[in-house]
């Protein structure tokens, strides 16, 4: 592999990336030649999952973001991801906008509109009444509750963790280099290997899942406005497409591509919401609740958190089920996002303390998401008719599913034409600077360094992301998205357990930053990338990183013998 990887002139872990590639070919090969036993082996997969382990996802992602309060609140808030001297590297306007567009920017403007009118016209607890005024508080309930704090827990755990355990302690950028503390030097051997292997691959299938949802939303806009057919070839067709343009930004780089493209997006998905606000003809009333869904959304968020619907097998006639495809479906899908989002947000967050990371990434794209939710969902609930029989948006999601629900929102709306076309380039913006990040991404987790790698490899990451997604749709056909949520629900498993390990090795790294406690910790380093050879490894070499903290409590006084970066 060595050999192979200076022919091919490639900077990265040879190990890593061959086995990567070969397994995501290998399965892409096995999901278009037996589609058929495939599709049956994970629908079978899902239906154990969400049955037997729902309450593991719920309970999970629940413990993540009480973990995370703790840890910014408590005296390890003010260690800093980096040394003592490291200082953010972006303004809190572009790191923010950076986290939000490559994080759920496409998940909030496929289901903005979508999730409330879903649950507004099909209520999630007995005896609510659809269409009914607790019908739609208890949809807006469920939205913040599925993707304002607990979504970007599922993010900030693990960004917090690599930002942690690769800059002050001069870890390889790598999943297993957060397992540290509980591996040792055996992250450099096969079983960190493994895990890396593994995290490659729950990247790329939980991101190409997502270019497949969020392609579904752009052809049916398309169809919407051009009146073309919304079939599986324009789904394929849109998804290549994406990803030709993301290798356009991959190459341009971090800077000049990601950074630009995020602000740009950010900046006219802000115009959007804002037109909503003043041009729909309601904003008394969306001022009025957004003031409303704050304290709705602060009183719900604990008994929703543990909410389980364990007596549905006696109250509902078809047993339990609701949440297998609501909120285990998102946890499910969103933990494939963490490993490419962890490294992600580490990447973009050197130099912040624990506290200003948890709060920033935790605290301020939950609020906006709050905003964009009452702004849109609440819009379409009223223009729907509250305490009604439905409208043309709950008619258009049960006739044509979730994808054209925010276009047939946009109907009601004045400029819909207009509106529209500006929201299906919202979408592929946001889909363009997902897939350009999760490139970047796995191909820092294969390199283990977030310097930028030779061309190749980027676009070979990026292109494989697209051509992953339209094997994906292929697959689905007519029912993709129903086949892209068992995919992503049987893989994501894996990845949640993962990431609950990353708890676990935070709070062994927290202890050893405890006051009057010095931590040294030796490094032996095979895969540290070399400065004259092409495929990124070298002979084995030997690193002591020494992390001592002060007297005082959470007080960064750390000083390092750094090793050569990894």
């Amino acid at each position: 592999m060595e050999n192979l990887a200076n022919k091919l002139g490639l900077r990265t872990n040879p190990q890593i990336f061959f086995w990567s590639a070969g397994l995501m070919l290998f399965f892409l090969a096995l999901l278009l030649i037996f589609p058929g036993p495939i599709g049956t082996v994970f629908a079978a997969g899902r239906e154990w999952i969400t049955t037997n382990l729902g309450w593991f996802f719920v309970l999970g992602v629940t413990v993540w973001l009480f973990f995370l309060a703790w840890a910014a609140l408590s005296r390890y808030g003010n260690l800093k991801l980096g040394g003592p001297d490291d200082t953010p590297e972006y303004s809190n306007l572009s790191w923010f906008s950076m986290l939000f567009a490559g994080g759920i920017g496409t998940v909030l403007m496929f289901w903005g509109v979508a999730e409330p009118i879903s649950h507004f016209s099909e209520p999630p607890f007995d005896g609510v009444a659809p269409y009914s005024a607790q019908a739609a508080e208890d949809a807006m309930s469920f939205a913040l509750y599925h993707l304002s704090l607990h979504t970007w827990a599922i993010f900030t755990l693990p960004g917090l963790a690599f930002g942690f355990f690769i800059y002050r302690y001069n870890l390889p950028l790598r999943v297993s280099s957060v397992f540290y503390p509980l591996l040792g030097d055996r992250i450099y051997g096969p079983i960190g290997k493994s895990i890396d292997v593994a995290a490659v691959l729950g990247t790329m299938f939980g991101l190409a899942v997502s270019l497949g949802l969020g392609t579904s939303q752009i052809s049916a806009g398309i169809s919407a406005l051009t009146g073309v057919a919304d079939s599986t070839a324009l789904r394929v067709g849109v998804v290549l497409l994406v990803a030709v343009i993301a290798t356009f930004s991959v190459a341009a780089g971090l800077d000049k591509g990601i950074k630009r493209l995020s602000n740009l997006n950010i900046g006219i998905a802000v115009g959007l919401m804002l037109f909503v606000l003043f041009a729909g003809g309601q904003t008394v009333f969306l001022l009025r609740s957004l003031v409303e869904s704050v304290g709705l959304y602060a009183s719900s968020i604990i008994p929703l958190s543990f909410w389980n619907d364990s007596l549905a097998a006696y109250t509902d006639p078809g047993g339990w089920g609701w949440q297998a495809s609501w909120t285990v479906f998102y946890w499910a899908w969103t933990v494939t996002w963490a490993p490419f989002m962890g490294v992600f947000l580490a990447r973009i967050s050197r130099g912040r303390t624990v506290r200003q990371f948890v709060g920033g990434v935790l605290l301020a794209p939950a609020a906006f998401t709050v905003v964009w939710f009452v702004i849109f969902g609440w819009s379409a609930m009223a223009s729907d008719g509250i305490d009604g029989q439905g409208g043309p948006i709950s008619t258009a999601v049960a006739e044509s599913g979730a994808s054209l629900a925010m276009f047939a929102f946009f109907q009601e709306l004045p400029l819909a034409t207009l509106i529209s076309g500006i929201a299906v380039i919202v979408v592929v913006l946001f889909l363009v600077t997902s897939a350009d990040s999760a490139s970047l991404v796995v191909d820092m987790l294969c390199s283990g360094t977030g310097e930028m790698s030779p061309l190749r490899q980027r676009l070979f990451w990026a292109l494989a992301l697209g051509g992953l997604a339209a094997a994906l749709l292929l697959l689905g056909g007519d029912e993709a998205i129903s086949a892209l949520e068992e995919v992503i629900t049987v893989i994501g498993l894996p990845i949640f357990i993962l990431v609950c390990g990353m708890l676990a090795a935070l709070l062994v790294g927290f202890r050893r930053e405890g006051p009057l406690t010095t931590v040294v910790v030796s490094e032996r380093r095979p895969d540290a990338p070399s400065r004259e050879g092409v495929s990124g490894e070298t002979a084995p070499e030997d690193a002591t990183v020494k992390a001592t903290t002060a007297n005082a409590p959470g007080e960064d006084t750390r000083t390092a013998d750094p090793a050569p970066p990894a």
